[in-house]
């Protein structure tokens, strides 16, 4: 994977745990994007939430790929907290699902081609063809579910290549997703790679999203959780990350 970050035009990042989080809004994310489409050159970017910090402060492989990512978004209410504990507030939080769903309508509108890997079988299909009706002339060229071991994942690429993305999102949760990318960029050719973890389960309707109010609660984290009971290992985290950061913080 390519080292490149965003260059001289790049926000200025801060530190939370010693992992790099970038001061973006959602503008200035997409417009790293296409920016990143135009170099020609390969992009990994990184939606880390409180989970994704934690992760990268036991796994060295992972945290060398945040480091050298070309756009970390903050996503997740934790990272948001822990910032404005730290002083340094972010503009606001940019997370997988949204960033997703506004480059669609970016394709929709200039024609970046996209493809989807990831998820259950159907599940990135059915995603695709629910955001070609949100957004009409969104130029998804393919779709693959995720069920492979990493063993396949050269054949994986190899596959997606054909379609000839501009952008690829991989939903393999996190770390596989951002790993899978590193070890595959040269075969898949893409321009941009997004990790977005279970945004295709959104989108596809087998996941159903927090509604608005637990959206501006910051809280949808408790939304997931109560559809879904298995993530209460993920939740358990959140306090340890508050605890690392407030003592970080002392």
């Amino acid at each position: 994977m390519a080292t490149t970050r965003f260059g001289a035009g790049r926000k200025d990042s801060l530190q939370i745990l010693g992992v790099p989080i970038d001061r973006v809004t959602m503008a200035e994310a997409l417009s790293s994007i296409e920016a990143f489409v135009w170099s020609g050159k390969p992009h990994l970017v990184i939606t880390a939430d409180a989970n994704a910090i934690l992760i990268a402060r036991g796994d060295p492989e992972f945290r060398a790929l945040i480091t050298n990512a070309g756009l970390v978004t903050p996503d997740g209410t934790g990272v948001v907290w822990a910032a404005r504990r730290m002083g340094q507030p972010l503009p606001e939080r940019v997370s997988g699902v949204d960033l997703l769903d506004r480059v669609c309508a970016l394709s929709a509108d200039k024609g970046y081609r996209l493809f989807f890997l990831g998820g259950q079988v159907g599940v990135a299909e059915l995603a695709a063809e629910k955001l070609r009706l949100k957004h009409p002339g969104c130029n998804i060229v393919g779709t693959r579910h995720g069920f492979f071991p990493a063993e396949s994942d050269e054949v994986v690429a190899r596959e997606v290549a054909e379609s000839k993305p501009d952008i690829l999102f991989v939903g393999l949760g996190m770390p596989r997703q951002e790993k899978f990318i590193a070890a595959t960029t040269e075969i898949v050719g893409a321009k941009v790679s997004v990790g977005v973890g279970g945004s295709f389960d959104v989108f596809s309707g087998k996941t159903k999203r927090a509604p608005n109010v637990f959206q501006r609660l910051q809280m949808e984290w408790l939304w997931r959780l109560m559809l879904d009971p298995s993530k209460m290992k993920k939740v358990k985290r959140l306090p340890k990350f508050i605890y690392l950061v407030w003592r970080d913080g002392r």
